[in-house]
């Protein structure tokens, strides 16, 4: 693993619930784009790599496709399996996954290519692990950020934090423009063929306390890095982020951000 593997596997350790009750629903909101994109039906062998709580495996069940779930957590492993109980649910690491050479019809991925350090060695195992012909359909978040996306980060800046060297970037030799282009390119040099991708855009609804219990119990990288400051830079974020929410604040005083990710989509 790289550093950054590394890193990402210390981040989600016993962190299921705290991402179920904080970003899960955010990150639902592409599903059944996501699915569409990988003509996932009835009887299709489907792959749902990166699982978290198992929201697209369960919804591949509902469209009656045979699921298989992977995640490299082991409590998103088990919410996962509560969640799609008619899946199989197994712990799994990318870039190596413990399936033969072409056992699935379609592989999905909700924004699981920003956990993986080596983003082209992740897709060339998904492209062994879907048949020919099959398809692949991932999501990743959108750069630049739309402004409600960067409510957190821009707290956090705000507040004079830096990034600490123990929460390593993306190795510049691995990484991709975060673009229509970029990932579509990123999928073409794995081999894949017929790539496209699009921009979703949507504003998610959140009250105020929801939105910071994800980063205040340390979920994703924003949650990591407010966890590694003194209590006095915490508070001092929190404060910046009370002040920028007012920016978001709806009728019903539910925040309503807006986010923009890519769904990309090829077949092999």
């Amino acid at each position: 693993m790289t550093a950054f593997d590394e890193y990402e596997r210390r981040t989600w350790v016993g962190r299921a619930e705290a991402y179920a009750h904080s970003f899960a629903k955010l990150c639902a909101y592409p599903v059944s784009q996501l699915l569409d994109a990988a003509a996932v039906g009835e009887g299709a062998r489907v792959l749902d790599v990166g699982t978290g709580t198992g929201t697209v495996a369960a919804a591949a069940c509902e469209r009656g496709a045979k699921v298989t779930a992977v995640d490299a957590e082991p409590s998103m492993v088990e919410l996962a399996g509560q969640t799609a109980p008619s899946a199989e649910v197994v712990t799994a690491v990318l870039p190596e996954l413990p399936f033969e050479d072409s056992a699935f019809d379609a592989v999905v991925g909700n924004f699981v290519l920003n956990h993986v350090g080596r983003p082209r060695d992740a897709l060339a195992e998904l492209r062994r692990v879907v048949r020919p012909g099959g398809r692949i359909a991932l999501t990743i978040w959108a750069v630049p950020a739309p402004a409600g996306q960067a409510l957190l980060g821009r707290a956090v800046e705000a507040a004079g934090v830096t990034r600490p060297p123990y929460l390593p970037p993306l190795a510049a030799e691995d990484d991709f423009p975060r673009d229509p282009d970029g990932l579509a390119s990123l999928m073409t040099s794995a081999g894949l063929r017929e790539a496209t991708c699009e921009t979703l855009r949507w504003d998610h609804r959140a009250s105020t306390e929801e939105w910071w219990s994800g980063p205040a119990a340390g979920v994703a990288f924003i949650g990591q890095l407010l966890l590694s400051q003194p209590e006095q830079t915490r508070a001092d974020v929190k404060r910046h982020f009370d002040v920028l929410s007012q920016e978001f604040l709806g009728e019903d005083g539910r925040l309503v951000l807006p986010h923009a990710a890519l769904l990309a989509s090829a077949c092999r």
